[in-house]
């Protein structure tokens, strides 16, 4: 990877640049992503089910990231365009299980395909191992939370 040390903004800030960085690659995994009629959020809650269909919505805002209370619209959503189904827990009535629609399983190896293609993209950017502790600080930033 090339020094690019000069393009940090406010002088190195690493909130902001992680902030540009992060709306960079979403702008980016929005015009690769596949399907293309799916947005990134999307993309990520059914690779989450493929690993493990039938999750509680719970489990899945975490499992993409999101705070469960602002999860609803994402799965509204999912469920509108035929992608997800929501069934009752049959230990707890009280709570809800997302499933994956014959429609979504259709598209999984696309979904697949273009997630490996999109990772291999961005790793072939770091030279030695620089992949590695790259991968090493994501997984430090994202434990700062507790999650």
């Amino acid at each position: 990877m090339s020094n690019n040390n000069q393009n940090l903004r406010f002088e190195g800030s690493i909130w902001c640049n992680l902030d540009i960085a992060l709306r960079s690659m979403d702008q980016y995994f929005r015009q690769h992503i596949q399907p293309d009629d799916i947005t990134v959020i999307e993309w990520y809650i059914l690779r989450a089910l493929y690993e493990e269909d039938g999750r509680h919505a719970s489990e899945l805002a975490r499992a993409v990231g999101r705070a469960a209370t602002s999860f609803t619209p994402n799965l509204d959503k999912l469920q509108q365009k035929g992608w997800v189904e929501r069934r009752p827990d049959e230990a707890d009535r009280r709570a809800v299980r997302i499933y994956l629609t014959d429609k979504a399983r259709q598209i999984r190896e696309d979904v697949l395909e273009s997630a490996k293609r999109l990772d291999g993209q961005l790793s072939d950017m770091f030279v030695d191992n620089e992949f590695e502790n790259f991968s090493k600080v994501l997984g430090a930033l994202q434990s700062l939370a507790g999650d």
